[in-house]
């Protein structure tokens, strides 16, 4: 017994082994650590995870098998040689030298634990860091990455709302990740990137800002359009929103966040990627009854084969952080509204839209052919006013630039928008007076059950 135990000792000494002790070593001391930080709440960085529960348990598993196979490596050495001719150094601690030099290996060993730490925390916030999903490691979100820069939320990190904390989030998010990653390694990335992601429960990212429970009550959205003449004319739309809350009417007893109300359980099936046809709508309202509202037309079948999703606030608005422009009149008139453009340019709506939708080979060209075709356009009219000119250019640019990237085939209208309804089916999936439940009733398609128009 003895004797097996020291054979075995003499087998840990090939530096295969010994690395694989130190690593496992190295790997146990930092596991401890990180999850003390995660579970005390010292660093709630939701990379974090990533680092605890798969790189560091991976590197001690790693150091795990190297211990095997170094015994065994040295095995085969014993074998050949009848024994081991390595032996564990013996530090003489009598020795002032040999203090001085393990001080040193134990000071530089120190400083090294102490480079790496740092170094991992640096690469993890690094990696949760918009650049990093924008720009580095997930090049074909480039789209989003450029519209997210001119949003209302530009101040929140990719992250904040794309990747959870703990162990859950981790498999859903990162996991993912991974094959994504793998996609872009493999330059097998689709183009456009698919619009509708799995997201965390909205409660989880946009509630810590937004309350649901809030009374927003009755809004007014003014929307301004230009028509093609010569004189840009504008015409004015005022809405009045029934936003209300959960809970709480407006005057028109309707309120569109009813939808937000935590008593009120709305399912949904789609049968598209993009969530756009839904042909099942399953309503549990707040004295538990239940009501499913079905498209006459749509199969049973075809019901089986969709997907099944709680709706969620990011249901309709689904392009809060990144949103592309629907339309490029959308895009042109919302830049005269609010004087980027000079409606003083004779027909500058027109030509705007005619050159921010014309296809180019390149955003590089896209951009130098609008600021050409536009001074071309008025370069016959001497009364145009050259810094109105260079605005406007500046603007039509700008939009372009933030709605456009022919690498990734995204344009205006790529990805549908589902507030409102003007441009894609947006609450007309389910408000279009065609899902019917049993009892004959069916799901408004009022106009006014949500917005009131004053003029």
């Amino acid at each position: 017994m003895t004797h097996s135990v020291a054979s075995r000792t003499v087998l840990l000494r090939h530096p295969v082994a010994v690395a694989g002790m130190a690593l496992t070593t190295v790997s146990a001391v930092a596991f401890v650590v990180l999850l003390a930080a995660v579970l005390t709440g010292f660093d709630r960085n939701p990379y974090v995870g990533l680092l605890v529960f798969v790189l560091v348990p991976l590197l001690f598993v790693i150091g795990l098998v190297l211990i095997p196979v170094g015994m065994w490596l040295e095995s085969k050495i014993v074998k050949l040689e009848g024994t081991s001719t390595r032996r564990w150094s013996i530090v003489d601690f009598s020795n002032p030298t040999a203090v001085r030099w393990s001080l040193l290996v134990l000071g530089l060993t120190a400083l090294n634990l102490l480079l790496v730490t740092f170094a991992a925390g640096g690469a993890v916030h690094w990696m949760e860091s918009p650049s990093f999903c924008g720009q580095t490691c997930h090049e074909p979100m480039e789209p989003q990455h450029i519209a997210w820069q001119s949003a209302a939320h530009s101040q929140i990190a990719c992250t904040e709302c794309h990747v959870g904390e703990g162990a859950s989030a981790l498999i859903q998010s990162k996991l993912a990740g991974m094959r994504q990653l793998y996609h872009v390694i493999t330059r097998q990335v689709p183009r456009p990137v698919p619009g509708v992601a799995n997201m965390r429960p909205a409660q989880e990212t946009c509630g810590r800002c937004h309350w649901s429970g809030r009374d927003i009550g009755e809004v007014l959205r003014t929307r301004h359009d230009y028509a093609d003449d010569e004189e840009n004319s504008e015409s004015v739309t005022n809405l009045q929103m029934m936003l209300g809350g959960p809970g709480r009417k407006t005057s028109a007893t309707t309120a569109i966040h009813w939808h937000a109300d935590p008593d009120v359980h709305i399912e949904f099936v789609s049968t598209d990627a993009d969530r756009q046809t839904i042909p099942l709508v399953r309503l549990r309202d707040r004295n538990g009854a239940v009501k499913e509202f079905k498209v006459e037309s749509a199969t049973d079948e075809q019901i089986a084969k969709g997907s099944r999703r709680v709706m969620d606030c990011i249901d309709c608005h689904n392009t809060p952080a990144h949103r592309i422009a629907q339309t490029p009149e959308q895009a042109v008139d919302a830049a005269i509204a609010v004087g980027d453009i000079n409606r003083s340019l004779p027909f500058v709506r027109r030509e705007g839209v005619r050159l921010v939708q014309a296809e180019y080979p390149t955003k590089e060209q896209g951009l130098d052919e609008i600021a050409r075709d536009l001074r071309t356009f008025y370069s016959t009219r001497t009364t145009v006013d050259a810094t109105a000119l260079a605005g406007a250019v500046t603007a039509l640019q700008t939009i372009y630039r933030r709605n456009v990237f022919p690498s990734m085939k995204v344009t205006f209208g790529t990805y549908p928008d589902n507030i409102g309804h003007s441009t894609s089916a947006g609450c007309f999936r389910c408000h279009d007076g065609e899902h019917k439940a049993a009892d004959g009733t069916r799901i408004s398609d009022d106009c006014e059950y949500c917005h009131k128009q004053l003029d």
